[in-house]
């Protein structure tokens, strides 16, 4: 589907999620929400805080039911692309539909749950298929099993996007279980990390933001300013009552960008990576 010609881009929000919570629930899940999160106030927020193209990512709560989402993308074709979650046997047809909205990735939310095998057969299809699609798989986990299922991935040859700074406990440090290898994958050329969601990082919002620091320094040094991507993660699922965008964009100018990082975190990643004109 062609981009809208005349939206100039200035800054791109590589996480969001648009919801309503009239729509069917998966069975499994860690969260309901009592309150609509619809596409016209995303996007208000987008235009508020100077930004011009979103991604919006399944939330985990609704599964791989992604009807909301991909209407949301043939709403206002070509400023959003988005991030699915997907059945094991997904059609090959579904794929190249939901190619031609906008979808770029598939994501894994494993938290909260088992530890799957994807070296096992029953992933393959999948994974195969992602890949034919040129599409990014992206690992919603905690960061000490994040290296383990980087390594079940690659020979898939897929580009994988972490969350979340990898879901690290501030409270921990930089050399908690999981992290510094996170590091080392950054040499490989085929991880991305998204620097989004300080508020989730275990601590208080003092250790969050001392953490994320030092974490965005490292991570820029091991995988470069065009491995690394910030999200606002709106309407920030459980912790609505006390983060808005205006709070997760404080925080992401608190922790002091050089332009050059600046422009590569809200612009040139996301930009490459979503194709994004």
């Amino acid at each position: 589907m062609p981009d809208a010609p005349a939206l100039h881009l200035t800054a791109i929000d590589t996480h969001a999620h648009v919801f309503s919570r009239g729509l069917n629930l998966a069975s499994e899940r860690r969260y309901a929400p009592s309150y609509d999160a619809p596409l016209g106030d995303y996007l208000g927020q987008l235009l508020a805080h100077g930004f011009s193209h979103g991604v919006l990512v399944q939330p985990s709560f609704l599964g791989t039911d992604n009807r909301y989402l991909l209407n949301a993308l043939q709403t206002v074709p070509g400023q959003l692309r988005g991030v699915v979650m997907l059945e094991r046997d997904v059609e090959r047809e579904t794929l190249d539909e939901m190619a031609r909205l906008g979808v770029k990735g598939v994501r894994l939310n494993l938290m909260g749950q088992a530890l799957p095998d994807l070296t096992g057969a029953q992933w393959r299809p999948l994974l195969e298929r992602i890949g034919e699609q040129g599409w990014h798989l992206e690992l919603h986990r905690q960061v000490v099993d994040i290296p383990a299922l980087v390594r079940a991935l690659e020979p898939y040859g897929l580009d994988i996007v972490v969350d979340h700074f990898g879901r690290p406990d501030a409270r921990r440090g930089l050399g908690q279980p999981g992290f510094a290898e996170l590091l080392t994958l950054g040499g490989r050329g085929k991880v991305w990390v998204k620097v989004s969601g300080i508020y989730r990082l275990e601590g208080s919002p003092e250790q969050n933001l001392a953490f994320a620091r030092q974490a965005l320094c490292t991570l820029e040094a091991h995988y470069g300013a065009e491995r690394l991507m910030w999200g606002s993660d709106w309407p920030h699922t459980q912790h609505e009552s006390a983060v808005g965008f205006s709070t997760a964009l404080e925080q992401f100018e608190a922790l002091g960008c050089s332009a050059e990082l600046r422009r590569a975190l809200l612009v040139d990643t996301a930009r490459a990576l979503f194709g994004f004109e």
